[in-house]
């Protein structure tokens, strides 16, 4: 495809977000005032697949799931898990609420809250929101937080490396996720995506193309180092990584001493 007939596919993608937000966001803030709890989240993820449906319709995006059984039933409302992912592009943070069976609670900069409309909707959800300039702050609320999630046995999700991350490259991988899981003892499930082979980080030119998933097996937490299980948790997402998109690793096979 050309890059211009990318770049036209990708501008009415991103009307079709502007235009479809707008009311179902208000939809979500007005059902908030009557209901809380699942209702009004699977109201928000209900957009959220409408974007991925768009991505896919109008972009070419589509996207194949693998290791969906290594995660609690819909049914099993108790097992809590710390969903760890890779984070390469916008896709996932509005994929994984349309693909996962159970409601999850982002952890995010409360910077979001502020996005008209999108955000207000954020707002309305049992989500963890934080001040990143406030550190030690920001780590109380998600550890009380996400305690709170345990107990009801709702699923939290992070992004260890903290950002978006270049196609083919590795962030440093932060231990919150699993200090949080060792402070719970709730095990965390690893997982690879290659968003940014149809959408790169910091851009909205979409190109067609498939976006894998992949989701590992749950790690116990009890009576392990965040440090120590973290790096397992790294490893394993990297190694994934190179297998699900070799193309975007090639450097690493090509250069001297690989």
């Amino acid at each position: 495809m050309s890059l211009l007939l990318a770049a036209i596919r990708s501008l009415i993608f991103v009307l079709f977000l502007i235009v479809t937000v707008i009311p179902w966001a208000l939809f979500a803030v007005l059902l908030s005032v009557f209901v809380r709890g699942d209702k009004v989240y699977w109201t928000c993820a209900g957009w959220l697949a409408l974007a991925i449906w768009g991505a896919k319709t109008i972009c070419g995006v589509k996207y194949r799931v693998q290791g969906m059984e290594h995660l609690p039933t819909r049914a099993d409302r108790k097992s809590a898990v710390i969903l760890l992912s890779k984070h390469q592009s916008t896709w996932e943070t509005f994929a994984y609420p349309a693909i996962m069976t159970h409601p999850m609670a982002y952890v995010f900069k409360r910077e979001l809250l502020y996005v008209p409309f999108f955000g207000w909707a954020m707002a309305r959800m049992d989500m963890i929101h934080i001040d990143r300039g406030r550190r030690s702050e920001a780590w109380a609320k998600v550890l009380k937080q996400g305690k709170r999630m345990a107990e009801l046995g709702n699923w939290v999700i992070m992004f260890p490396e903290g950002t978006r991350i270049a196609r083919g490259q590795k962030g440093e991988y932060k231990s919150g996720g699993t200090r949080l899981a060792v402070a719970t003892g709730v095990p965390v499930v690893p997982i690879a995506a290659t968003s940014a082979r149809c959408w790169p980080r910091k851009s909205f030119l979409l190109r067609p193309g498939v976006v894998d998933i992949s989701i590992g097996q749950p790690i116990p937490s009890v009576g392990r180092e965040p440090v120590e299980l973290m790096k397992q948790v790294e490893e394993w997402i990297e190694a994934e990584m190179r297998r699900l998109d070799p193309e975007a690793y090639l450097t690493e096979r090509t250069s001297p001493g690989a």
